[in-house]
């Protein structure tokens, strides 16, 4: 199911991936493609790739570019095989950049630099393949597993000029006179290209730090919207919210068990806010977001440190005091109780059957009729009673008169 629900998506995704920049004009101008990835190597970024290599064939691309800064991959090994194979065999030549400096090709990323027919480090980059130290530019180019020493982008696009790649011989620099030396210049046309935002916005969604964040985020959201009534954002937000960390959780290798400890710490946080005080259950809750937070993926992946102590402390801060206090906030006012409302005449949202929303003052509250007949959208309705957060109400229509004459 997981693989059918990522297939989808990333298929959707495909068609919001912006091609490479224009095909060369008339008059034949010399080209370089280039492309980034950045972050985990996952479907979108495969895809993207591959859609990459085929723009670059097609609009005749002096070379294709890949700058690349991955510390992992989150797709099945074979699919990554299959993307080096074409990376290596493309029709157009493939050039691979570990930058900018301080940038990593590490795990599966680094199986992609060997693939690719040239490659190149800026100064500071590591790369690997995971199971063993992670080595520097000097020590790579010494064990000749990368080709060129380059500190940019461009001095990367120029060292590529006359190298040999496929029995053509690439063409990207010439040499300027000028100054107290000869030296080199980019002579082709760089055109950078990159996903469409929606292909992005899926991307960044399978962040670990960014699903863990959007996971609790929404939940969080669907507590507030539950025992505040309000008109729906909340819960359209935290909808938005759980929907994209669906997707980043079926991509990263995602434990079912930690999920499920989230689950039960937002249960435990809204027992604790239904009672209007934090005890136990926030006590309990806090503790199973802690340990979830640090067990929710595999394969060595993780939320940051940061990203979970600012995920934790918000969510205490929010369920502790703010949640509390909008619920206070909800149902008084500076100078009337709650108790004042019984006898006041309103409206039905929602149809009551036998739970609901109604308006009363001009605000809405959640409410549930007393009566076993339901009361429908529009009608006037009294209110005979509060029950915790609840409103109770009645129809008008044969409601009993309170003392007050309403």
């Amino acid at each position: 199911m997981r693989r059918i629900l990522i297939a989808i998506i990333a298929s959707a995704a495909l068609l919001a991936i912006a091609a490479p920049a224009a095909r060369a004009g008339a008059g034949g101008t010399r080209h370089v493609d280039v492309v980034e990835v950045a972050g985990l190597i996952d479907p979108i970024q495969v895809d993207f790739l591959d859609r990459s290599v085929s723009d670059a064939e097609d609009d005749g691309a002096e070379v294709l570019v890949v700058q690349l800064n991955s510390g992992g991959g989150v797709v099945p090994e074979r699919r990554l095989e299959a993307l080096a194979e074409r990376l290596r065999t493309a029709r157009v030549p493939v050039a691979i950049w570990g930058g900018p400096n301080g940038s990593r090709a590490v795990g599966p990323p680094f199986g992609l630099l060997l693939a690719a027919p040239v490659s190149g480090m800026a100064p500071g980059t590591r790369v690997g393949n995971g199971s063993e130290p992670s080595l520097g530019t000097t020590a790579a180019l010494e064990k000749e597993l990368v080709d060129l020493n380059a500190p940019t982008l461009g001095d990367f696009v120029v060292g590529l000029d006359g190298r040999t790649v496929g029995g053509r011989i690439l063409e990207t620099a010439e040499v300027v006179l000028g100054g107290d030396q000869p030296r080199r210049q980019t002579t082709a046309e760089v055109r950078l290209a990159k996903p469409g935002l929606f292909a992005r916005l899926l991307h960044t969604a399978a962040s670990p730090s960014v699903a863990y964040l959007l996971l609790v985020a929404g939940l969080s959201l669907m507590v507030f919207e539950l025992y505040t009534a309000g008109i729906g954002v909340a819960a359209a937000t935290g909808t938005g919210c759980l929907v994209l960390s669906c997707y980043g959780l079926a991509v990263l290798p995602t434990r079912p068990w930690a999920v499920g400890l989230i689950l039960v710490a937002m249960f435990g946080y809204a027992i604790d806010v239904q009672a209007g005080a934090a005890r136990a259950w926030t006590a309990i809750a806090t503790l199973s977001l802690v340990v979830a937070s640090f067990g929710l993926y595999g394969m060595g992946l993780a939320p940051s440190p940061v990203a979970v102590v600012a995920v934790v402390s918000g969510t205490v801060v929010l369920m502790v005091a703010g949640m509390p206090a909008a619920v206070r906030a909800r149902f008084s006012t500076p100078t009337i109780g709650r108790e004042s409302m019984v006898g006041e005449m309103g409206q039905a949202v929602a149809a009551v059957d036998p739970e609901g929303t109604v308006e009363v003052r001009g605000a809405r509250w959640r409410a549930r009729t007393n009566r076993a007949t339901p009361v429908a959208a529009g009608d006037a309705v009294r209110v005979v009673g509060i029950d915790g957060l609840l409103l109770e109400v009645e129809p008008e229509s044969g409601g009993a008169r309170d003392s007050r004459g309403h």
